[in-house]
């Protein structure tokens, strides 16, 4: 297979179009067989539910090619599964998660030559989504929806390696109590772009969302969850109803506990903790984990021991554990059905 003429170890992190994408369409009850097409562009309606009342979830994970040509993803099948709930949640028809990872797996195989090559420090990123498609006008779910999976080739999330990064607690809520902040949906993220433009414009990097209702837990960013590490080698990540159940973050802390012998702990995480971590780290698809090196809230300043000039050793050993894993780099075999062969 001869792979795209792409300058592959100098990809950013954006989109680019590819030969194929998949489509299937729930119509009168039922999600039709679905079917790759070269087609990268929607026609709807200027009335469609996706666009009146923002009925859409979203997944994202990556496709990896190792050292022997393989092509493999990493646990697709929790993302099928978060999938299907937060569709459940948004009341619109789930996409069978056995049909969800057969969707990726056809598309990943018929881009294989857009799959960086094994050593690039790129990756295939894909993004499965689904969207109410038939007009509605009236405050109510839609009749048909649409499940699409395209993918992209895409360079490491920050160029020239991961550095500490700032990052200021949001005056801003990011999710609702007993509202949508547990699941994949666009509408989550809309809420964060703001307070993510005032933080940029600020000089920081990310926020710190605190839970909405008594602005005393560290919930998550606008787009990853948080782990911290304590004086005594700890790994603690915060419990809310409000926060992404991440699969990077659950597999950093079977990684912790399983590969590196650390003791976890998922609980809530009081703001006034933050103190005492001697690490602090952000986590998710596309970054994999990126140390923090201090949060500002107003006036006040924590900076982290593990300094802002690089990984603290802790969050190096995470990082560097799970993605030998993803990349099948690392000496013991990654559990049972975290790494995925395509081709």
């Amino acid at each position: 297979m001869q792979k795209k003429d792409l300058d592959w170890k100098n990809l950013d992190f954006g989109y680019r179009v590819t030969d194929y994408r998949y489509v299937s369409n729930f119509k009168d009850g039922e999600w039709d067989d679905g079917v790759l097409t070269e087609d990268s562009f929607i026609n709807i309606s200027e009335c469609a539910g996706i666009l009146q009342y923002c009925q859409e979830v979203f997944e994202g994970l990556k496709a990896y090619e190792h050292a022997d040509g393989s092509i493999v993803t990493f646990r697709p099948d929790l993302n099928a599964e978060r999938m299907f709930g937060s569709a459940l949640r948004m009341e619109m028809p789930p996409f069978p998660v056995d049909r969800f990872i057969d969707a990726v797996d056809q598309v990943v195989r018929a881009n294989a030559a857009w799959v960086p090559p094994y050593g690039t420090g790129a990756t295939l990123y894909i993004r499965p989504y689904m969207f109410a498609s038939s007009n509605v006008i009236g405050v109510k779910p839609a009749q048909e929806y649409q499940f699409r999976v395209f993918v992209t080739p895409v360079g490491p999330y920050f160029k020239g390696g991961v550095k500490p990064i700032s990052i200021c607690v949001s005056d801003f809520d990011r999710a609702a109590p007993r509202g949508t902040g547990f699941i994949k949906a666009g509408l989550n993220y809309a809420m964060s772009l703001h307070a993510n433009v005032t933080a940029h414009a600020n000089g920081f990097d990310e926020n710190m969302f605190l839970d909405p209702a008594t602005r005393t837990f560290v919930e998550e960013t606008g787009g990853a969850n948080f782990l911290f590490v304590t004086k005594d080698g700890e790994i603690v990540t915060p419990h809310s109803d409000s926060i992404l159940p991440s699969v990077t973050r659950r597999s950093l802390m079977y990684v912790a506990e399983h590969y590196l012998g650390l003791k976890t702990v998922e609980r809530p995480v009081r703001y006034d903790e933050l103190k005492d971590f001697v690490e602090c780290g952000v986590c998710g698809t596309a970054a994999v984990i990126c140390p923090v090196g201090r949060v500002v809230r107003g006036e006040e300043e924590i900076l982290f021991p593990s300094g802002m000039e690089e990984m603290g050793p802790v969050t190096r050993k995470l990082y560097d554990t799970l993605t030998g894993i993803q990349y099948g780099t690392i000496e013991h075999a990654a559990p049972e059905g975290w790494i995925h062969r395509i081709i």
